[in-house]
């Protein structure tokens, strides 16, 4: 593992403390924040002068301090600038633009070409997304920076998705092809990693520093944060759990392999289980997706067919988890995405009991396990995160602030 700098340092102690003003319920004081964070006092305040002078925060009133000087409150300044989030799905890309304090202003979702996409179509949709989305306003907001999400392997730095299972792309070099049309700086990554984000800034990863993120959509994966940082690996490949084996010799997975826990638990996966139980079942006249919230429904109302289905769900479910908890042993366990949102707390009380039937009995003394709580789309708002803490690791931006009052010191030591 490389070594961290002192700008590394500096970079996580300045999430750290944004982030516990965006998890404040109201405005909160420089004291409030180090208390949070564990930073010391001098940190913190260095870092909110930085915020505070690249328009990221902004003062929101004072409070009194028992006799002292009355201490400034501190809140997101959510006009400073928009950030795009987009989430590019197996048949559509939804497209939100967010206010600095990652407030949805506007969405779109946009369909793909059934059949046979083309890296160019996800293009257009993206490009005819923010464009759309821009021109909407009375006054054109100016954008920060864009987070895509593309589903499978993605190599961060330069952009590229190395490898997407709903297409069959091999080393697409998206970034490049999108910084053609769109004048704002891109960050790309999947949507494990940006669920897992969302979790960290707006979920449970205010709570936990460990953290595993489950999410069950067409595709499937882990999203996982150790020691409050999104973990990654050595090629930004971390996470693929979905395409880890559960059942060998078992069914067809879209990577091509047998068994996958993809193959099981995806919205695909629930369909399959639907079809194995009753190949001719209303429930299937729908696509995958649809069939998810049919056997949520009917399940409900107590059809034995869908209840057995859920059943299988989390059986399936719970065993490959809990190979995860004893590999990472997390605080917390997260089930996000269509599935879990569609199969809700049944899926969750009966994958736990599966949990405790194949988990170390260690792994889950510190264990919470719960459904996502990140409103609307988490891989939305985690692409856009993405381009926030760009726009924060910014050298120019906060490279300018820091050389501004290095040079207002030096003035007034040689004045005084």
């Amino acid at each position: 593992m490389a070594k961290r700098t002192a700008q590394d340092i500096r970079r996580r102690n300045r999430f750290d403390a944004l982030r516990c003003v965006f998890a404040a319920s109201g405005p909160v004081s420089r004291q409030e924040v180090a208390a949070a964070t564990g930073l010391s006092f001098a940190t913190v305040a260095n870092l909110v002068a930085e915020l505070l002078e690249a328009g990221v925060l902004r003062e929101a009133g004072h409070e009194d301090s028992k006799g002292g000087r009355p201490r400034a409150r501190l809140a997101v300044n959510a006009e400073r600038g928009a950030l795009v989030g987009i989430d590019v799905a197996e048949t559509s890309v939804q497209v939100e633009l967010f206010d600095l304090a990652l407030t949805v202003l506007r969405s779109v979702r946009l369909p793909l070409p059934q059949t046979d996409v083309r890296p160019d179509d996800v293009v257009d949709a993206i490009v005819t997304g923010v464009e759309g989305l821009s021109d909407a306003a009375d006054t054109p907001p100016r954008i920060l920076g864009a987070g895509v999400s593309i589903p499978g392997l993605v190599e961060r730095e330069g952009g590229v998705s190395v490898f997407s299972p709903y297409w069959s792309w091999r080393d697409v070099p998206l970034r490049s092809l999108l910084a053609e049309r769109l004048p704002m700086p891109l960050y790309l990554d999947n949507p494990l990693k940006a669920s897992t984000v969302a979790e960290m800034w707006f979920g449970a990863g205010r709570e936990v520093d460990d953290l595993v993120v489950l999410t069950l959509r067409a595709g499937v994966g882990a999203g996982i944060a150790v020691d409050g940082a999104l973990y990654r690996g050595a090629t930004n490949s971390a996470g693929e759990w979905g395409h880890t084996c559960l059942v060998r010799g078992g069914r067809e997975c879209r990577c091509g392999r047998q068994g996958c826990v993809e193959a099981y638990v995806s919205t695909r996966g629930v369909a399959h289980t639907v079809r194995e139980l009753d190949a001719h079942s209303p429930l299937l006249d729908a696509d995958e997706d649809a069939v998810v919230s049919k056997v949520a429904r009917a399940a409900a109302q107590g059809d034995a067919m869908a209840t057995e289905a859920v059943a299988r769900t989390a059986r399936h479910l719970g065993e490959a988890a809990g190979d995860l908890l004893n590999l990472f042993n997390p605080q917390a366990l997260v089930l996000g995405g269509w599935v879990a949102d569609r199969l809700g707390e049944p899926l969750l009380r009966q994958t736990r009991d599966v949990i405790a039937a194949h988990a170390l009995p260690a792994t889950l003394q510190a264990l919470t396990f719960r459904l996502s709580t990140v409103p609307d789309n988490p891989v939305s708002l985690g692409a856009a995160t993405f381009a926030l803490e760009g726009f924060l690791d910014d050298r120019e931006t906060f490279g300018t602030v820091a050389a501004g009052r290095r040079a207002a010191r030096a003035a007034k030591v040689g004045t005084s």
